[in-house]
């Protein structure tokens, strides 16, 4: 097998956080694992989402998903910092084998087609609760 393994980490930050506050937990975790001799892969923000369970009286929490590659001492410094942080309400590493991941880019018109289709999704929504509330009257 040729192919040296990768971690994965995803971890879930508060939901009440700002998100000025969790672009800086991005770089912070990033940075550390620079730091500590790792090679920094991917690096996603998944999003805001509902928890299975309540975690610490949360029921949201803000995805992160981190993909890095070292020698494996990296992952202890990375959940150690995690473990302090009273924003980082889970997380998890796994070790990965196999081809690297591809990193996802984004580009503007991406962001902006995905925004006009939550747009489109709303307002159709809206125009069904109208045809509703008019046969219901």
């Amino acid at each position: 097998m040729t192919d040296k393994p990768y971690y994965e980490t995803m971890y879930i930050l508060r939901p009440d956080i700002p998100e000025e506050e969790v672009e800086s937990h991005l770089t912070k975790y990033s940075d550390m694992l620079v730091q500590a001799g790792a090679e920094i892969l991917d690096n996603q923000m998944r999003g805001k989402r509902r928890l299975a369970y309540p975690i610490s009286k949360h029921k949201e929490g803000i995805y992160v998903q981190l993909s890095h590659q070292g020698d494996g001492q990296h992952v202890e410094v990375l959940e150690k910092a995690m473990r302090l942080s009273e924003d980082v309400i889970r997380y998890l590493t796994v070790k990965q084998n196999g081809p690297l991941p591809t990193p996802r880019v984004t580009t503007p018109s991406e962001s902006k087609d995905e925004s006009e289709d939550q747009t489109d999704t709303q307002k159709e929504k809206d125009s069904e609760k109208e045809q509703k509330q008019e046969t219901e009257n």
